[in-house]
């Protein structure tokens, strides 16, 4: 009996230390500070981002960073104890830009409360490093916001009462205008300043030190020039650098980063891909998961070494003549790609519609469509491409792949000649039907999910859900993190419009908006709909419906009549709205399309 005490009694000390809280402390140097993890000097290699987390361990990285507390925090901070890498533990701030108001004390109240409760269930997880309070809440003005520096400050203040064994940092958008005297001035229990820095992080070290701010910072996200940074070219659209370019880019701000003793480390954005301007503009992987040379680039800036298998190199990616072509003539393009280990790579030409915007700020955008019977034809050195016949914007990707796990990606605007009238833009285009807004392996929808209002930041969408899809491999999961409040999505033409702009479709060739949907649990009651502008806008949504549904936990089919109204511009084509009930709410949306019932 008494051996069984005693190895009873190891099994519970091992599991003991090894699910005890890290201590993490930054302790000033001679000429800056220094972070330490439980007395040991820790500089942060890492990324930010959705991507394998085993393979960034395994490229030299020692820590994540994410952006807000959801249902997956737990298992995300498990998966990263597991890989033996640290965790900076966002926590989502409302934004004014989303309907947050710093001015409204119950919704400040609010967010005080339910961070404190994210701290309360998260702060002895082994693989915490510290509180990320908040990320570009401040907004993008020279001039900000002092009720905005208050509420983070009272969050850090709350953290540092119940959880003194891990600092607290705040993420701005870029040091200029009145952000790091206002971090000095409202924010005392502030320990880190985080920095979103992309064309001018390599000045960060020189900017950062003559504001005098005694405290450290982190680079929390860094990659290549946004598309706010590049001049845009004739027809008003930035060039994308290639993933080649990009990987010198990465590869020399983490070291002047590195070498600056104010810093306490960097996170390169993003380990994954993410759809803003386009599906490749900051991601470190293809779409697909293919990793690309900002990898690499950072495998040896963080370990010393590079990977056994490097990404091909793209050379040039060129236009033969002019990249403007008329309606339904062809262009010619040319590629130099080279892969280091000899291989013969597989390259793959899509051309995609531009994006209506390109400066997001960050917000979620999805994939633009592509046309593909536009590439006429396609090898490893060119494409042919047959342009569509609308006038308008597009861009020629070339994906590269080496059939080893390492690939490329460089793109080239391209634009169709010729005007779209506004009237017919006032109008809305004619499409015939059914006219699909989301289905299965969809390569972008008609309208953009774009319209977050309510309580925005509780909101996410998953388009490539795999949870029981209708049809399919994939479906629309839909999660509202909070038991209170209200939110909803709506799928505009263009996006982030609400009546001021020309754009729509008309869908007067349809009499039926019909969906699929269910509920996790059952019972969830949701509004659907379409037709949002009033016509106190001057272009507004020439018909609306709507109607209010209690899910069931199976699919099921549901249907909103168009034909007692005049669909000639439908700009707000699909719509859901929430109001809380009492805990998160979770749903999937599947099918959705406009259609013309059988006569």
């Amino acid at each position: 009996m008494k051996w069984l005490w005693i190895l009873s009694f190891l099994l519970t000390f091992t599991a003991t230390q090894r699910l005890s809280a890290a201590e993490v402390k930054i302790a000033e140097t001679k000429n800056g500070f220094q972070l330490l993890v439980d007395q040991k000097p820790f500089s942060i290699k890492g990324a930010g981002g959705d991507g394998d987390q085993a393979l960034l361990a395994a490229s030299g990285a020692n820590s994540l960073r994410t952006w807000g507390i959801g249902n997956d925090t737990e298992a995300r901070l498990d998966e990263a104890q597991k890989n033996g890498l640290k965790v900076a533990l966002g926590i989502w701030l409302g934004h004014a830009r989303h309907g947050f108001n710093y001015e409204d004390p119950a919704q400040v109240a609010k967010q005080l409360a339910d961070t404190k409760a994210a701290v309360l269930k998260f702060k002895d997880h082994p693989a915490l490093l510290l509180w990320g309070v908040g990320n570009e809440m401040e907004g993008f003005e020279a001039t900000t916001d002092p009720q905005v520096w208050q509420a983070v400050n009272d969050i850090a203040k709350m953290i540092g009462e119940i959880d003194p064994h891990h600092p607290t940092m705040t993420v701005i958008a870029e040091i200029g205008g009145d952000k790091l005297p206002s971090i000095k001035k409202y924010c005392p229990d502030i320990d880190i300043v985080g920095i979103n820095s992309y064309g001018g992080v390599q000045s960060i070290p020189e900017r950062f030190a003559k504001a005098r701010l005694e405290k450290p910072y982190v680079v929390t996200e860094f990659g290549p020039p946004g598309t706010w940074e590049i001049q845009n070219n004739e027809w008003g659209v930035p060039p994308e650098l290639s993933s080649t370019e990009k990987a010198n880019i990465y590869r020399a701000a983490y070291q002047k980063l590195a070498a600056d003793p104010h810093c306490l480390g960097s996170f390169a954005f993003t380990w994954g891909f993410k759809q803003e301007a386009t599906a490749t503009w900051f991601g470190m992987f293809l779409p697909d998961g293919t990793k690309v040379a900002a990898v690499d680039a950072m495998t040896e800036a963080w370990s010393g070494q590079p990977p056994a298998n490097l990404c091909p190199r793209i050379d040039q990616l060129e236009v033969v003549g002019k990249p403007i072509a008329e309606p339904n003539t062809t262009i010619e393009a040319r590629l130099k790609v080279v892969d280091p280990e000899g291989k013969q790579p597989q390259v793959k030409w899509v051309l995609f519609r531009e994006m209506d915007e390109f400066n997001t700020m960050g917000d979620y955008r999805p994939a633009p469509p592509t046309f593909p019977e536009a590439i006429t034809k396609a090898s490893s050195t060119g494409a042919t491409v047959k342009m569509p016949q609308v006038p308008g914007r597009y861009r020629l990707f070339a994906y590269v792949h080496d059939g080893d796990g390492g690939g490329a990606v460089a793109n080239v605007p391209l634009k169709v000649a010729g005007e779209v009238s506004m009237e017919d833009l006032a109008r809305g285009r004619k499409v015939p039907v059914p006219f699909i807004i989301y289905a299965d392996d969809m390569n972008g929808s008609p309208y953009v999910p774009a319209g977050y209002m309510g309580e925005a930041s509780a909101i996410h969408l998953n388009e490539q859900s795999t949870s029981e899809p209708h049809s399919g491999k994939t479906c629309l999961q839909v999660t509202y993190n909070k038991g209170d409040g209200w939110g909803g999505v709506v799928w505009q033409s263009p996006a982030n419009d609400w009546g001021d702009r020309p754009g729509g479709f008309d869908l007067s060739a349809a009499d039926t908006l019909e969906f699929w949907a269910r509920g996790e649990q059952g019972g969830e009651k949701v509004k659907f709909g379409f037709g949002l502008i009033d016509r106190d806008k001057p272009f507004y949504d020439t018909a609306k419906g709507e109607i209010e549904v209690t899910l069931k936990k199976e699919w099921q089919s549901f249907k909103i009549p168009l034909v007692r109204y005049n669909a000639g511009r439908i700009k707000t084509g699909f719509y859901w709205t929430l109001g809380g009930q009492g805990k998160p709410v979770m749903f999937y949306l599947d099918d959705i399309a406009f259609t013309k019932s059988e006569q």
